[in-house]
C-alpha cells in the first residue's frame, strides 16, 4: 500500500488561547466565489482557478479544499482527512492550510 502523501506544514505561531485571532477560522469553511477547484486531467492534478490565474495543489491540499465548501466544520473535516489519510493529529497542518487560504483569499 502506497503511503498518503504529507500534508502542508506551515510554522505555527502560538496565540492565547483568550485571544482571538483576527484572521480566525469561519466555522463552517467555503471558498470564495472568485476561486473554482476542479480536476485537470492534463496536469494530473487539481487546481484552483482564479481571474489571473490558477495553483497547482498538491494531493494533500486539494483534498482539505475539497471539502472547503460551507457545510462541514474545521473538526468534521480534520476527522474525515484523518481516515482518508490514515493519520492521527493533523489538525494544525489542516488548520494552518486553512488560514492561509484565508490570508490569499481563496477560504471565506
Amino acid at each position: 500500500m502506497n503511503a498518503a502523501p504529507a500534508l502542508p506544514t506551515l510554522p505555527l505561531s502560538p496565540v492565547a488561547p483568550e485571544a482571538k485571532a483576527p484572521n480566525a477560522l469561519p466555522p463552517f469553511p467555503r471558498l470564495s466565489r472568485l476561486y473554482r477547484l476542479q480536476y485537470e486531467p492534463v496536469q494530473s492534478a487539481w487546481v484552483l482557478l482564479y481571474p489571473e490565474g490558477m495553483v497547482k495543489l498538491n494531493d494533500s491540499s486539494a483534498e482539505i479544499l475539497r471539502r472547503c465548501n460551507g457545510e462541514r466544520s474545521v473538526d468534521a473535516m480534520v476527522a474525515e482527512l484523518e481516515i482518508l489519510f490514515n493519520a492521527q493529529g493533523i489538525a494544525p497542518q489542516v488548520t494552518d492550510l486553512l488560514q492561509e487560504g484565508m490570508r490569499r483569499g481563496w477560504i471565506v
